[in-house]
């Protein structure tokens, strides 16, 4: 009798089971949070839009938890945001592996 390998496991266990009617639905206030505070609370809104997709996706029959919060990314946005009129725009390249490296540190498997 063969075991069924890792890989086999991976593909039949993993799935994300967000709506898309939610998917807007956050992606729209989020949008409309960040506008209506001038970008102030943009880390607010993508802090909120990945817990989402994180409490949504499961890998391996284990569910993503995302536990970053809008404050430590903010200080992280200042942050950037200096280095990048510092460095008159170059250090925006990084700004986006930055906020991925961010991201994933503060994702776990449940």
């Amino acid at each position: 009798m063969a075991e069924k390998t890792n890989i086999d496991i991976a593909h039949s266990d993993s799935y994300f089971d967000g709506g898309l009617f939610q998917l807007i639905g956050w992606n729209i206030l989020g949008w409309f949070v960040t506008v209506l505070t001038l970008g102030i609370c943009f880390p607010w809104s993508y802090t909120m839009i990945y817990r989402w997709e994180a409490e949504h996706t499961v890998i391996n029959g284990r569910r993503l938890k995302f536990d970053g919060t809008a404050v430590q990314l903010f200080g992280l946005w200042i942050k950037w945001l200096l280095l990048i009129i510092i460095t008159l725009g170059i250090y925006s390249f990084w700004v986006s592996i930055s906020l991925k490296k961010w991201r994933v540190s503060h994702t776990r498997l449940t």
